[in-house]
């Protein structure tokens, strides 16, 4: 793998043991054995005088290869768990990062198997109360490795007995009954619309030319009973309508086929005890935030922004849902009927500040929603008064750099580029 232009690349050779596992897994488009350029932008795809690259994304025959090989050698990796630190929490509770593999399945027209159309890796939490709920959807980016030398901090809560009870088996309960059927939801419900929208598009098509040969026939058949001679015969025609309306019956069989998805059982791969940062430093000795006077005027501060922002929404004719307790890499879902949904992450910061910080899962989230995604602003004063908010659209323009959990950034700099919304 060498660069060869900016964000694109090219593979020289593809090892022989890549090539078939994708021949093990199967797929539409196998794996090449060399790739002039590929890219994992789509908008460096086609560039002015160079090759056309392949774009890289998890479908892609060439990753899904390479993950089931990573994943069947570190499979057991993931089973045996880890230990992991959240910087951001300053409490004192633990919890239990459990992933989750839950698949969709669609039927094949003619076979008995079926093949994966979705495929998500899904987190949830579990306290030592037995208390579970969603994690959001990649918890882990915004969390870290526990220091070997902070290793034997934590050796007692591993041998706590809430740990070895059925935790895989809490996890899955909570996934059976919250997290698969609204992924099953909406893959079914993507997926019934894709194929209407085809099968509607085939019908129309062939029915044309169903109609097109029809009238061919006839306008033939009256042709030749006149005593002419066609230079297309009759029964061609008729043959082609034959051929028109078996197809027709073939695609729409397919089709439906296509429309009929199952939902496979989740499976636990992974888990994780996730230790609160606060709790380190309480045993270490160090002062922590949370036992300072500022972490309620941060929590004050943090209930004005929030209603700021909800607040300009509304009257801007949108309706609002407040998502931050569900993780999900944005605090507000904002909608309005004939315009794209904005998600909305809120910072609320005491005025005088000069930087805020934003955690690496937030990054990736606004990177990965382009334009949906707004970054809002909002400076409160002593007297709770809210000076915002300031909406910065597409704030981040690079994914920070591996193992970053969070990043600060000067407020100066993201308000020069603020608009009222």
């Amino acid at each position: 793998l060498r660069q060869r232009e900016a964000g694109r690349y090219e593979i020289t050779h593809v090892p022989a043991v890549i090539r078939e596992r994708d021949r093990v897994i199967g797929g539409r488009d196998p794996v090449l054995k060399k790739y002039e350029r590929i890219c994992f932008e789509r908008h460096l795809v086609r560039v002015y005088g160079k090759p056309m690259a392949s774009l890289v994304h998890p479908g892609h025959p060439l990753m899904a290869a390479v993950t089931d090989l990573v994943l069947e050698t570190n499979r057991n990796f993931l089973k045996q768990g880890t230990v992991l630190v959240d910087p951001t929490d300053m409490g004192s509770t633990t919890r239990v990062l459990v992933m989750i593999d839950h698949s969709v399945r669609e039927s094949v027209y003619g076979k008995d198997e079926r093949q994966v159309t979705s495929r998500r890796m899904q987190f949830v939490e579990i306290d030592a109360e037995g208390n579970v709920i969603h994690a959001g959807w990649a918890p882990h980016l915004d969390l870290e490795p526990l220091p070997e030398s902070d290793a034997y901090l934590v050796q007692d809560i591993l041998k706590q007995s809430w740990l070895c009870e059925t935790l895989e088996q809490q996890a899955l309960s909570y996934a059976a009954e919250k997290l698969v059927p609204e992924h099953f939801q909406e893959v079914k419900e993507r997926r019934e619309r894709h194929v209407d929208k085809i099968l509607h598009a085939v019908h129309e098509r062939l029915t044309k030319e169903i109609d097109h040969w029809q009238d061919r026939y006839f306008h033939l058949s009256d042709a030749v009973a006149a005593g002419k001679q066609p230079r297309v015969q009759p029964e061609m025609a008729k043959r082609r309508v034959e051929e028109m309306r078996a197809r027709l019956e073939q695609r729409t069989k397919e089709l439906m086929a296509k429309r009929n998805v199952i939902s496979s059982p989740p499976v636990v791969v992974g888990g994780a005890l996730v230790v609160p940062a606060g709790l380190l430093a309480q045993r270490k000795g160090e002062e922590t935030p949370q036992f300072s006077p500022d972490a309620a005027r941060r929590t004050a501060i943090e209930r004005v922004a929030m209603q700021a922002v909800m607040d300009r929404e509304h009257a801007n004719g949108y309706r609002t849902k407040d998502v931050s307790a569900e993780k999900c890499g944005w605090d507000i879902s904002s909608y309005k009927d004939g315009e794209i949904d904005r998600h909305i992450e809120v910072k609320g910061r005491a005025k005088g500040m000069s930087t805020i910080t934003v955690t690496r899962n937030e990054i990736m989230y606004a990177l990965n929603q382009e334009d949906k995604f707004l970054l809002a602003v909002v400076f409160v004063d002593e007297n709770d008064n809210a000076d915002g908010p300031h909406y910065v659209r597409k704030p981040f323009n690079s994914e920070p750099d591996w193992g970053v959990a969070s990043v600060n950034y000067d407020l100066n700099d993201l308000l020069q580029r603020a608009e009222a919304l």
